[in-house]
């Protein structure tokens, strides 16, 4: 996440993740840029600070339903942490919890980013759209993954 002053040269980054391996990865490759790694929760790790003068969210959520993941080459299935993998019965379980709660984060205009599968991009912009965020996709070549860019008031 990208707090405010992009444009002042100052950059504020943020990471977070729900797994104390994932975010010692983090520390390391974010301390050359002085970032901020923090362990918990979505948004319930991050400094209360933060609320509503972030300007980026990059939000790389598990989006695999939980019954297509025994579907997934075995080089992924087998060797990746099935919480990095599962995301629920549709695959959208933390989406919707981040949209509901990004745009209490969200600067004016701030933007989120995350990925889905291209079959979950009606059902992603839809939960986005509820949550009051102006969204749109990005598809990039053959890839199976299409990025949502969405957008706060």
């Amino acid at each position: 996440m990208r707090g405010r002053g992009w444009a002042s040269g100052r950059l504020e980054l943020h990471a977070a993740d729900l797994d104390p391996a994932a975010t010692a990865y983090a520390r390391r490759n974010l301390a050359p840029w002085g970032g901020r790694v923090h362990t918990g929760d979505l948004f319930a790790a991050l400094p209360g600070t933060l609320r509503g003068r972030v300007d980026v969210i990059v939000a790389n959520a598990p989006y695999v339903p939980t019954d297509a993941i025994a579907l997934m080459p075995p080089e992924a299935r087998d060797h990746e942490p099935r919480a990095s993998l599962d995301g629920g019965a549709d695959g959208l379980a933390l989406h919707r919890r981040i949209a509901a709660e990004a745009g209490e984060w969200l600067a004016p205009r701030g933007s989120l980013v995350i990925e889905v599968g291209r079959r979950q991009v009606a059902p992603a912009l839809g939960l986005l759209a509820e949550a009051g965020l102006a969204a749109h996709a990005e598809e990039e070549g053959d890839l199976d993954a299409t990025a949502i860019v969405a957008v706060s008031g």
